[in-house]
């Protein structure tokens, strides 16, 4: 079998006018752009990369992104600096990039995040709100992975779905996400005994445990469908929890890495931007 394979950047191609628009009739109504505060707590390489390519993408749709940075930090001037953009009405949405520095608190800025701006979905609050069933800003890569699945119209409702990590960032987020869409969910870890048996099993199997081509074709029951969350750096190569190769073999589709699921991270963060923007200013309806 040869999968199908679940290109998030083409998706990502068709949905930028979509956001573009949205962020193009707040400006017209407000007189300004929608304003995403990207806070850098952190001298790491990574975080100043992934910063650098949601301006890049931010820039080209009409929101206006301010870089953050806070030298030498430490998590109070964190948690202040949060609290000030968070008081700022002309800031639509806060995202702190990751990774932080050592030793700061991430968890005690992301819940210094008002929810109304909180585009990622990452505080206490916000989370809560998912797993109690409200409406809000869910955490923005696993709202990738199912607005991948409806991208290609795989079929959620009714589905046995495993997915392998049980982070607050995808994990866990995304189990509630497939469970809100009627699938049967099974949540694994690193204490799941025999994962390979579980995974077997699944229909759709969501890979999201940071571990490099950890899932192989003979843990995937044949015409599943496999959505690769994973970044790894081997050989200076980025690569995804599945093993590309041997996972197509056997699956009817397969989501590559890079291209999968990034592209579709980006544009729902920016898109939650424009939507906090117009909620934020009464224009809901727009």
């Amino acid at each position: 079998m040869s999968a199908r394979r679940l290109d998030g950047r083409a998706l990502a191609e068709r949905w930028r006018d979509d956001v573009a628009r949205e962020a193009q009739a707040f400006a017209a109504s407000a007189g300004r752009e929608p304003r995403l505060a990207v806070v850098l707590a952190t001298d790491d390489d990574a975080a100043s990369t992934y910063a650098a390519a949601k301006m890049r993408t931010a820039q080209a749709l009409g929101v206006q992104v301010d870089l953050v940075r806070i030298a030498g930090p430490k998590t109070a001037s964190l948690v202040e600096t949060v609290e000030r953009l968070g008081a700022d009405e002309g800031v639509d949405g806060i995202l702190i990039e990751t990774p932080v520095a050592l030793g700061v608190d991430l968890r005690a800025a992301q819940d210094a995040i008002p929810a109304a701006k909180d585009v990622d979905g990452a505080s206490t609050q916000s989370l809560g709100r998912l797993f109690s069933g409200q409406t809000g800003f869910v955490p923005a890569t696993a709202a990738a992975v199912i607005a991948l699945l409806d991208g290609y119209g795989v079929e959620i409702a009714g589905r046995r779905a495993v997915v392998v990590g049980r982070s607050l960032v995808v994990g866990r987020p995304l189990g509630q996400l497939l469970l809100a869409r009627d699938a049967t969910v099974t949540v694994c870890h690193s204490r799941t005994g025999d994962l390979g048996a579980v995974t077997r099993e699944a229909d759709v199997v969501c890979m999201a445990v940071g571990r490099p081509r950890f899932l192989t074709g003979s843990m995937v029951r044949p015409g599943a469908v496999v959505v690769d969350v994973g970044t790894n750096v081997v050989g200076g190569k980025l690569v995804g929890d599945a093993d590309f190769d041997s996972v197509a073999a056997v699956a009817s589709a397969v989501s590559p890495v890079p291209g999968g699921v990034g592209p579709l991270t980006t544009l729902l963060v920016l898109e939650n931007v424009a939507r906090a923007a117009r909620q934020r200013c009464g224009q809901a309806g727009l």
